[in-house]
């Protein structure tokens, strides 16, 4: 005889893959890689229960056991990817000569630890999924601008005050639930780093202005 599923379990499920999605806005984790898991967590539960039978009993308790189970179960499996635990910084090979001291420690606390070598890893990175969230975070912030080489070709740094200014950088999910709390940086705080960025050859918006003239050239 074919088999429905109760409302309880279908609502179990789907409230499952909501906890993914909005984890993964929150914690600016990756949103199909939360999807993913969700899927396998759901997928294993299900098993279990056609396995022992009880899929699709009124209640829909054991399904939330057998959910926890294969949670667990997923979440120690993950730890077993190596991707996001290197931790590298690379060596330092030139910053910008900043305007002066206070620009850079403002910039060190809200933009290093994604845009340098220098990264201070936290202790979360050393748990997946959440080390795969933080090592993206990472490359692609280096991909973008990386002050720990200036002394190369940086093709966004002239966009650093635009971005600060847009409140992109650094990003909610950097500093949101007292995480990197000091890199919320205050508006009077980012006052002062905007005018040591403009004061701080490459950085300011005039070097934006002629990249974009080279280019039309």
């Amino acid at each position: 005889m074919k088999q429905s599923w109760p409302l309880a379990q279908m609502g179990l499920g789907a409230a499952v893959v909501l906890v993914a999605v909005v984890g993964a806005a929150l914690m600016g984790l990756n949103a199909i890689i939360s999807v993913v898991l969700a899927a396998l967590v759901i997928g294993g539960a299900v098993l279990i229960g056609l396995r022992r039978g009880d899929l699709t009993g009124t209640s829909g308790g054991r399904f939330a056991r057998h959910l926890a189970l294969t949670a667990a179960a997923v979440f120690v499996l993950i730890q077993l990817v190596p991707y996001g635990r290197s931790h590298a910084n690379p060596p330092v090979t030139g910053e910008p000569q900043w305007a002066n001291d206070e620009t850079r420690e403002l910039m060190v606390r809200a933009c290093f630890d994604c845009h340098s070598n220098e990264v201070v890893w936290p202790w979360y990175s050393n748990v997946a999924p959440l080390s795969w969230a933080v090592q993206r975070h990472v490359d692609e912030g280096r991909d973008e601008v990386n002050y720990s080489e200036f002394d190369q070709d940086q093709g966004e740094a002239d966009d650093t005050i635009e971005t600060i200014l847009d409140g992109e950088m650094p990003p909610g999910y950097y500093t949101r639930f007292g995480l990197h709390s000091a890199g919320d940086l205050t508006d009077e705080e980012i006052d002062i780093l905007v005018d040591g960025l403009r004061a701080t050859p490459g950085l300011d918006e005039q070097d934006d202005d002629d990249h974009d003239d080279d280019d039309d050239d």
